[in-house]
């Protein structure tokens, strides 16, 4: 008791103080979290701390919905225990809410701890308080937490070592922990148990990775050339077309420098946007990884990296080509339905797409400029080579310089020692995309000038200049000849980016913004696993909505709606508030929020989903994974829909 009282005074404490400025990194998280137990989720350290465990049918609900991440995780879990069989540690795996869905050990009996380290136990933060699992979820990191660092008097005994796994598309999928009730030894005692659970995290997380993604091709790195087909460090995967569609932990932070440099991100880029090598030698790459050839890769910041390939599981090796197959129409007639001025800007742009001509293309924010930028790239005879886009109002302007145009080593104070090739220079032979260039310093207008006008740019602090083959495609929602009035922007530059301008009209004014909702709802549907329908009187008031925002709005509305819809299909009341205010209709609360204590009536279709799902539930014998296939839906829907309809399975079948 007296152990109990100690610790309670020191957290409270600490919340009741400021920080030391000299405490540790992870002193530093563990403090925090304290703070947060009592400022925020409004624990006290002393009280008694009861362990939240989920029933059998609630667990198992849960556990289906990640059915084939914890097939993958459990080999990884199995090799962690296999280090710790015998020193009464017990391993968990949690989802993102801090919910243990798997668990292997054997808990000391009779230990107060014991409830909580089974399957089914809640260990978030915010009713945990400060724990392995619960902290590590709030901070996005691997952390000891050792004993009296744990919040609750009650929970001093143990000793956690927990590491955050992310899924294929970076987001925090959940946590990997070791614990054990430990009756002494110093935090230093588990740096083995540490260092183990984060190696094991990463296997998992790759593992899962490849899995994810066994249907594209996946691109393996490694500093160790005899560990980069067993172990990668980093891992890409990407389209035929040569463009990421994932990127793992690894590859995430080592990358770090394309995030810093072109809008965006890695996911969505090409591989020329992180590799000096040209494109032909990535797909000779990728041939060749039938024979499991390896080749050296170097990035654009000059890291050298040894590299395989994996081919897709379902793709032919037909379908690999000297460089990416594509139709030369397709990017561009994408972007167009029966707006008769989209029509007319398209048929435009395939002329010109095929010329080395420098395009300014105008439109307001959200209107799709860089959208149109990609395809116009994509449809041209430079696709195989490097798409550069650099936003330039996003860009600081003390670093705008370096990034454009590079430098040598040892140039500046600060500057990599290896120097950087810019990113005008990585674009030679494609496409550089300069958004909002109207944000660009007078300066640098001066530079880039001289770069467009003698085919040459010269990096920071380098004696001679790299030719280069550059076209431009520039992009403003400003009005650059009133800039070029007041002094603001150069008219000479004005002359050498507008070798052909093009408008993009604003959503509101397209008369296939119709066709345009549609096909986004489909699309964001089908990333949120959503169903994709929307109720007519919806659908027309997203018809009467202005759009301010343009596309970029119409892509955020569509994701907020789709959200709360859930399984159902869209309503008014699902639509942003903005939306309902500019059409100026008053509508009911999204159906989420109403009170859920006064069951509504179903409507006609609501019904039908209803009979249908418990008829094919029944024919099924309540086999989820049947039910799933034959009304093609996953098994996470199946199981809303039947909370939503209120229809439970019988008893024998719980």
């Amino acid at each position: 008791m007296r152990t109990d009282k100690r610790h309670v005074e020191t957290v409270l404490n600490v919340v009741g103080g400021d920080l030391p400025a000299t405490l540790d990194r992870e002193s530093r998280m563990i403090y925090q979290s304290w703070i947060r137990c009592f400022n925020d989720y409004g624990l006290h350290p002393g009280q008694h701390a009861q362990a939240q465990v989920m029933s059998n049918r609630q667990l198992r609900e849960r556990r289906e919905q990640h059915e084939l991440y914890l097939q993958v995780a459990r080999t990884g879990m199995e090799q962690l225990y296999g280090h710790f069989a015998d020193l009464g540690y017990v391993v968990m795996l949690a989802d993102a809410q801090g919910v243990t869905l798997d668990f292997i050990g054997n808990p000391d009996a009779g230990s107060p701890l014991q409830d909580g380290l089974v399957a089914g136990a809640n260990w978030n933060e915010a009713i945990a308080g400060t724990n392995g699992i619960g902290t590590c979820l709030a901070e996005g990191r691997t952390i000891t937490c050792h004993r009296e660092d744990h919040y609750y008097a009650g929970n001093v005994d143990l000793s956690c070592a927990a590491t955050p796994l992310f899924d294929p598309t970076g987001h925090l999928m959940g946590a990997l922990d070791v614990s054990a009730m430990l009756s002494d030894g110093a935090r230093e005692s588990q740096h083995l148990a540490r260092h183990l659970t984060q190696l094991y995290g990463r296997m998992i997380e790759d593992a899962n990775f490849i899995q994810h993604f066994r249907d594209r091709w996946i691109l393996k790195l490694n500093t160790q050339a005899a560990l980069v087909d067993v172990n990668a460090e980093l891992m890409l995967a990407f389209d035929a077309d040569g463009v990421i569609v994932g990127a793992n932990t690894g590859a995430r932070h080592r990358l770090q420098f394309l995030e810093r440099s072109v809008r965006g991100n890695l996911v969505g880029n090409s591989l020329s946007a992180v590799f000096r090598d040209p494109v032909d030698e990535l797909w000779k790459l990728a041939r060749g990884a039938f024979a499991g050839d390896r080749s050296r890769l170097e990035t654009w910041e000059g890291a050298a990296y040894h590299a395989t390939v994996r081919a897709p599981r379902r793709e032919t090796r037909s379908r690999i080509a000297t460089s990416p197959p594509r139709s030369e129409a397709a990017p561009l007639e994408a972007l167009a339905h029966d707006d008769p001025r989209m029509r007319q800007l398209i048929d435009q742009a395939q002329l010109l797409c095929a010329r080395p001509l420098n395009i300014l293309i105008h439109g307001e924010t959200g209107s799709g400029k860089e959208v149109l930028a990609r395809a116009l790239h994509d449809a041209s005879p430079r696709s195989s080579f490097p798409f550069i886009a650099v936003n330039c109002a996003a860009i600081p302007e003390s670093l705008i310089e370096s990034e454009l145009f590079g430098y040598q080593p040892g140039t500046f104070t600060g500057a990599r020692s290896r120097g950087m090739v810019g990113l005008i220079q990585r674009s030679d032979r494609g496409t550089l995309f300069l958004d909002e260039i109207g944000d660009m310093p007078l300066a640098l207008q001066t530079r880039l000038l001289r770069v467009l006008s003698e085919g040459e740019v010269l990096p920071l602090g380098a004696d001679k200049p790299v030719p280069l083959s550059l076209t431009v495609i520039s992009a403003s929602h400003r009005n650059l000849r009133e800039m070029i009035a007041s002094g603001a922007f150069r008219e000479d530059l004005y002359y050498r980016l507008s070798g052909a301008p093009l408008s993009l009209p604003p959503l509101r004014e397209r008369e296939d913004r119709g066709d345009l909702i549609r096909q986004l709802l489909h699309t964001e549907a089908e990333a949120l696993e959503a169903d994709g329908e929307i109720a007519q009187q919806a659908f027309d008031l997203m018809m009467q909505y202005p759009w301010p925002g343009n596309i970029r709005e119409l892509r955020n509305a569509l994701r907020y709606a789709l959200t709360l819809a859930d399984t159902r299909r869209i309503e008014m009341g699902d639509l942003p508030e903005e939306i309902r205010r500019g059409a100026n209709i008053a509508l009911p609360a999204p159906q989420r929020l109403r009170d859920s204590s006064r069951p509504s009536t179903p409507t006609t279709v609501a019904v039908s989903d209803s009979d249908r799902l418990l008829s094919a539930l029944r024919s099924h014998h309540w086999n989820i994974t049947r039910v799933a296939a034959e009304l093609n839906l996953c098994r996470a829907t199946v199981y809303r829909r039947m909370k939503r309809y209120g229809i439970v399975p019988p008893t024998q079948y719980c």
